[in-house]
C-alpha cells in the first residue's frame, strides 16, 4: 500500500497544477442509463425459468420497477394456505369456532400481522432492453440494484453474470466485458425463499411480521459508465484529534495498461452557517492494471467543524481522477467528522459524554412492506423521534439503506445497524451453518456502502441469536471489527438477559436494567445501578418498555397501500360483538394514559442509575407483527395516537430531565411530602448558574406552594443532586390530588401524588355490607334494601383474567397469555360515586391499591347496554367486558358489588377513601342505578361450575424457545 502524506510546504506547489488538471479536455465523467419504468416480468413457482433458460425468451407479463410483485399487484390472493415467513405461536385463530367466520375465503382476517393484497414466495424474472452507446466503449459499466429482495441472478443476453444476496446493500454487477455497444437484453432473476442461508424467519430483513417478505427490486435502478481509471472504493478515517482525515482509496484500472493518474481531493462543509472550504490535495500516481490501494492523511484545518446532534456538520469530499487521455472519474462522499469512543461505562462522541435515548426501529412500513430510499421519508421518520427527545435509533435485524444514513447524518442521529440476522426459530449461530460465513460477508458489505456516515455509530450482528456455540461465533466477529475499523464501536448482539454475554464487547445491549417493580407501592427512589455495578463497558438497555395500549380504530383508514389493518378489523368487530363497540376511543385514551405513565416511570429510573449508558425503547411506534404488538405512543405510520404529544414526551426523555425520588405517591395528611430533587443533563455544554425551581399546584393549576434551591452549575451527566423538599401536608382536610413542577432553566417535569385524610369515619347506615351473595343478601334486596358486595378472592367468573396495575407486556397471543391481560381501566369521575374520591377516567398510580392482583368480573351475561363504574380492558385479542365495581337494580333493591379488596384498608388510604366515597353515594339520593339486571345473573359470577379456558392456544411452542440452549 502507498501511503501519501501531505504536508503544508508542498501544498502551494501542488495547487499550482490545478490549473493545469482543469485544462484537459474533459471526456465523459459519468454516464448513466435509467432502468426505471416498464419491465417484462414473469413468476416462476416450480423453479423452471434456469433449466427452461428464460433469459433468452421474451417473458409473459409485465411490472413497473422499482417495486415489488405486490405493488405490481402480482402474487397470491393470502388465504389458510398461504406460506408466511415468520413464526406463529398462537394457533387459536386456525381452532377457534368464534374464528371461523375470519377464516373464509371472502373474509380472511388473522390476528398476527398486517395482511398484504398479494403474496409471493418463490422466484420471479425480471426482463428490459437496453441500448448502449457507442460513447460506452471502454469504459467501466456497471449495473446498479439498490435494494433487490433478496437474491438476485443477472444474464445479459444469454450470458450469466453472477448471482448476488444481500438483504443490506446494493446489488452491483460489473458488466464491463459484456456489454458492447448495441441493443442488449437485461434478464434478473430474483428469489426470495429461505433456502441455504437461512437468517431467521422472524428476522426484520425478510419476515411477514414487520416489511414482509416481497419480491422485487426498489430503489435506484441504472447503468453506469465511467473511466476506464476509475475509484472502487473510497473509505475515510476522521481523526478529530488531529484535525485530519485519513483516506483509504482503492482504484480500478480496467485497461492493460499502466497509466499516469492525477489526484485531486478537496472538501468543503454544506449544511453549517459558516461554510468551510479546507485546502484542496492534488498529486500524480501512477497505476497498474487492475485494482491498486492507497491512503493520503488529508488535513482539515484549524477551522474543522465536529459532527454531533447538536452540530450535525457535514462535509461533502470530492475525489477526482484524471488520466493522460482526459477520462475523469469524479466521487463524491458526505461525511463528518466524528469520535464516536468509550470512556468507562458510557459513551463519548467527540470526546464529550453522551446518553442514547433510542427506540428499535423494525421495519415497519405499512404502505409499501419495504423501507424507503428517499431522504425526505428518513428526515421525516428522524424528525419525529428528535421531536420525542430521542438522539438514537437501532435497527433490530435489518439494516436500512443509503437514505436513512444520509438523513441521521444531516440531523444528527446515532445509529446502531445490525447484520439481517434474528438466528433463531428453526436456525442457530456459531455451528457451521452457512449463516455463519453469510454474515460475515454481509457486514462486510455494510461497513463497504455505509461506513463513512458519521451516524453509523453502533454496530451488532442482530438479535438474539441460538446456538451453542454463539460466543465462540461472536467473539470472533467482534475481535474481526474491532481490529478492522475502529469508526464505530462493535457489540456481539443485542440480547434479553438469559443470553450470555461475550465478553469482548465494547458495549452491552441487554435487558436487565428494566421493568417496574409495581409488585409493591409505586415509588421513584428505585433505579436499575445493582443491575448494572458489575459491569464495565457501557451498557445499553435493551428493549425497554414493551407497554401495551387498545387499538386505534381509527387507523384502519390510514392502510391506503399494499397492507390493510385485518387484524385491527377483526379486533373492532369483536368488540362490537361483544357490546363495546362505542367505547373503542375511551379504551385507547384511557390505556394510553397508563402506557405513558409506565414508560415515564421506566424511563425515569433509567436516568437515575449512575453510569448507564442509554436506552433502547420498544418502541417509540407500533410493531404491527408477532400477533400485533401496540407498543408505540405513535401508531406504524409514526403519528400521534391523541393522548401524549412531543412536548410531554420529551419532558422525561430529553437531554435535561429533572428528576424527583419519591419514597411513594399516596400520602396521609398527617404526614410531610419529601421529594429528593436530582437532574440528568447530557445537553451540548454545562449549564451555568441556574436557579433550579418547584412548586406543587392542585387539580386547578392553583400553586399551592413553591421554592427554589441554590444556584449551581451543572455539568453533563446524571445523578447530580439539587436539593430536597419537604412539605407538610396537614392543611388538606379531604381527599386531594397535587402536582409536582420541577423547572430546572427552560426544562421542566412533573408528578402528580395525592393525599388522604388519616382519619376518616365510614358510615353505612342503611346499607347491607357483605363479603357473600347469600339468603340473607338476596332477602334485603327483595324486600328493596341497599346492598355493597365487596367481593374481593370470591369471584368465579373472571378470576382467570389476571390485573396488575401495569398493563399487557408486548401482547396476550405472542406471550400466551403471560399475564397481565389487562390494560389499565376506564371509569367516568363525573359519577357521583367519586365525589369524595378524585381520579381521571383512567388509571394512574394511586389506583395500584385498588387493581393491583385483585379479582375481576366477567360480565358476560350482564345485558348488552349494561355499563360498570370501574372497567378493567381486557387484551384485544379476547375483548371481554370486565368489571371491578357495577351498579345494578336487582329484584326490587340496589346493589353496588366491587371485586377489589376495599376491607382490610388500615395501611391503604386509597381503598378506605373509595369505600368512603361508594357509602356517601350509597347514601344518598343520587344512588340510582340505571340498569336492572337479574339476580341469577349476578350469582353467577361467583358460582363454582366447570367454565371453559377463554382461549386454546392449540400447540406447545411458545416464546420460551426464543431463549438459547446453552449449557
Amino acid at each position: 500500500m502507498k501511503v501519501c502524506i501531505v504536508n503544508k510546504s508542498i501544498i502551494v506547489f501542488l495547487l499550482l497544477l490545478v490549473f493545469s488538471f482543469e485544462s484537459f479536455p474533459q471526456k465523459i465523467s459519468e454516464n448513466k442509463i435509467s432502468l426505471k419504468g416498464k419491465w417484462l416480468f414473469q413468476i416462476d413457482p416450480d423453479d423452471k425459468g434456469v433449466e427452461q433458460k428464460w433469459y433468452i425468451s421474451k417473458l409473459n407479463d409485465v411490472v413497473r420497477l422499482p417495486g415489488s410483485m405486490l405493488d405490481n399487484n402480482k402474487g397470491y390472493d393470502p388465504s389458510l394456505d398461504t406460506k408466511w415467513t415468520g413464526s406463529i405461536y398462537d394457533s387459536s385463530w386456525f381452532f377457534r369456532p368464534d374464528m371461523a367466520k375470519y377464516r373464509q375465503k371472502d373474509n380472511l382476517k388473522f390476528p398476527f400481522w398486517l395482511t398484504p393484497n398479494k403474496h409471493y414466495i418463490g422466484v420471479a424474472w425480471y426482463q428490459k432492453e437496453i441500448e448502449i452507446p457507442g460513447n460506452w466503449e471502454g469504459r467501466k459499466i456497471e449495473l446498479f440494484l439498490e435494494r433487490p429482495h433478496w437474491e438476485t441472478t443477472v444474464w445479459i443476453d444469454s450470458i450469466k453474470i453472477g448471482m448476488q444476496n444481500s438483504l443490506s446493500t446494493p446489488h452491483r454487477y460489473d458488466l464491463s466485458k459484456i456489454l458492447k455497444p448495441g441493443k442488449h437484453t437485461i434478464t434478473i432473476r430474483v428469489d426470495n425463499r429461505i433456502k441455504e442461508i437461512n437468517v431467521g424467519p422472524d428476522s426484520h430483513s425478510i419476515t411477514d411480521q414487520t416489511q414482509g417478505n416481497w419480491n422485487g427490486i426498489v430503489g435506484d435502478l441504472y447503468l453506469r459508465a465511467t473511466s476506464p481509471v476509475n475509484f472502487d472504493d473510497i473509505k475515510l478515517y476522521p481523526d478529530i484529534n488531529n484535525k485530519s482525515v485519513r483516506i483509504v482509496f482503492v482504484v480500478n484500472n480496467i485497461t492493460e495498461e499502466n497509466k499516469t493518474i492525477r489526484l485531486k481531493v478537496e472538501a468543503e462543509s454544506f449544511n453549517s452557517d459558516k461554510v468551510h472550504k479546507v485546502e484542496p490535495y492534488i498529486e500524480e500516481i501512477k497505476f497498474k492494471a487492475g485494482k491498486s490501494s492507497f491512503e493520503i492523511n488529508y488535513p482539515m484545518g484549524e477551522e474543522v467543524q465536529l459532527w454531533d446532534e447538536f452540530n450535525p456538520a457535514l462535509y461533502k469530499l470530492t475525489a477526482i481522477l484524471n488520466d493522460e487521455s482526459g477520462n475523469i472519474d469524479k466521487r463524491e462522499v458526505q461525511f463528518g467528522m466524528r469520535s464516536f469512543t468509550i470512556n468507562g461505562t458510557r459513551f463519548e462522541v467527540n470526546n464529550r459524554q453522551v446518553f442514547l435515548r433510542g427506540t428499535v426501529e423494525n421495519c415497519v412500513f405499512p404502505l409499501t412492506g419495504y423501507p424507503p430510499t428517499d431522504v425526505e421519508s428518513w428526515e421525516r421518520i428522524f424528525k419525529i423521534c428528535k421531536n420525542y427527545g430521542l438522539n438514537h435509533m437501532r435497527f433490530h435485524s435489518w439494516c436500512p439503506p443509503e437514505a436513512a444514513f444520509q438523513a441521521a447524518d444531516k440531523l444528527g442521529f446515532y445509529l446502531q445497524v445490525e447484520g439481517p440476522s434474528w438466528a433463531n426459530h428453526g436456525v442457530t449461530l456459531g455451528d457451521g451453518l452457512p449463516v455463519d460465513q453469510y454474515l460475515f460477508d454481509e457486514m462486510n458489505r455494510i461497513v463497504d456502502a455505509y461506513g463513512n456516515h458519521p451516524s453509523f455509530c453502533m454496530m451488532a450482528y442482530g438479535n438474539e441469536p441460538a446456538g451453542k456455540n454463539q460466543v465462540k461465533y461472536l467473539t470472533e466477529f467482534v475481535n474481526y471489527w474491532k481490529a478492522k475499523d475502529n469508526r464505530r464501536v462493535y457489540t456481539s448482539a443485542s440480547i434479553g438477559r438469559s443470553w450470555p454475554l461475550v465478553p469482548e464487547s465494547q458495549f452491552i445491549v441487554r435487558s436487565e436494567p428494566r421493568g417496574l417493580p409495581w409488585d409493591k407501592r409505586p415509588q421513584s427512589i428505585f433505579d436499575y445501578y445493582d443491575r448494572i455495578e458489575k459491569y464495565t463497558a457501557p451498557y445499553v438497555v435493551h428493549e425497554m418498555g414493551q407497554h401495551c395500549v387498545f387499538p386505534n380504530f381509527k387507523e384502519i383508514k390510514k392502510y391506503t397501500g399494499l397492507y390493510k389493518a385485518k387484524n385491527f378489523e377483526l379486533f373492532k368487530e369483536e368488540l362490537e360483538k361483544n357490546n363495546m363497540g362505542d367505547q373503542a376511543e375511551d379504551f385507547l385514551m384511557a390505556s394510553g394514559k397508563l402506557q405513558v405513565l409506565c414508560y415515564k416511570s421506566e424511563i425515569e429510573a433509567a436516568l437515575r442509575t449512575k453510569g448507564l449508558a442509554g436506552i433502547q425503547l420498544l418502541s417509540l411506534n407500533d410493531y404491527p407483527g408477532q400477533g400485533t404488538a401496540l407498543v408505540g405512543v405513535l401508531d406504524a405510520f409514526w403519528d400521534e395516537k391523541g393522548y401524549v404529544t412531543a412536548n410531554e414526551f420529551r419532558q422525561f426523555f430529553g437531554e435535561t430531565v429533572p428528576l424527583a425520588r419519591l419514597p411513594k405517591f399516596v400520602f396521609k395528611n398527617n404526614e410531610t411530602f419529601h421529594a429528593d430533587i436530582e437532574i440528568f443533563h447530557f445537553g451540548k455544554q454545562p449549564l451555568y448558574k441556574v436557579i433550579p425551581e418547584w412548586e406543587i399546584t392542585d387539580s386547578k393549576n392553583n400553586i399551592i406552594a413553591k421554592g427554589s434551591f441554590i444556584v449551581k452549575d451543572i455539568p453533563i451527566g446524571n445523578c447530580i443532586p439539587l436539593g430536597e423538599i419537604n412539605f407538610p401536608l396537614s392543611q388538606f382536610r379531604n381527599a386531594i390530588k397535587l402536582n409536582l413542577i420541577v423547572s430546572v432553566a427552560n426544562f421542566k417535569n412533573q408528578w402528580e401524588f395525592w393525599v388522604y385524610p388519616a382519619d376518616l369515619n365510614i358510615n353505612y347506615g342503611d346499607i347491607y355490607f357483605t363479603n357473600k351473595l347469600d339468603d340473607k343478601t338476596k332477602s334485603i334486596l327483595e324486600n328493596g334494601g341497599k346492598v355493597f358486595l365487596n367481593a374481593a378472592g370470591i369471584v368465579e367468573n373472571g378470576k382467570d383474567v389476571v390485573q396488575y396495575l401495569n398493563p399487557v407486556f408486548w401482547n396476550t397471543s405472542w406471550f400466551k397469555m403471560r399475564p397481565p391481560h389487562t390494560l389499565g381501566i376506564l371509569c367516568n369521575p363525573e359519577h357521583p360515586i367519586f365525589n369524595y374520591f378524585p381520579t381521571e377516567f383512567h388509571s394512574n398510580l394511586q389506583w395500584w391499591e385498588i387493581l393491583n392482583r385483585q379479582q375481576v368480573m366477567n360480565l358476560e351475561l350482564f345485558p348488552p347496554e349494561f355499563k360498570p363504574l370501574i372497567q378493567p380492558i381486557d387484551t384485544w385479542f379476547l375483548n371481554r367486558r370486565l368489571a371491578v365495581l357495577f351498579e345494578a337494580k336487582v329484584l326490587n333493591g340496589k346493589i353496588i358489588v366491587c371485586s377489589s379488596d376495599l376491607q382490610n384498608n388500615e395501611e391503604r388510604p386509597v381503598a378506605k377513601q373509595l369505600l368512603y366515597s361508594i357509602t356517601q353515594y350509597m347514601l344518598s339520593d343520587k344512588f340510582n342505578p340505571e340498569y336492572k339486571v337479574d339476580y341469577s345473573i349476578i350469582e353467577e359470577l361467583f358460582e363454582k361450575k366447570e367454565r371453559p379456558p377463554a382461549i386454546n392456544f392449540y400447540t406447545k411452542q411458545s416464546t420460551d424457545d426464543l431463549k438459547p440452549n446453552i449449557k
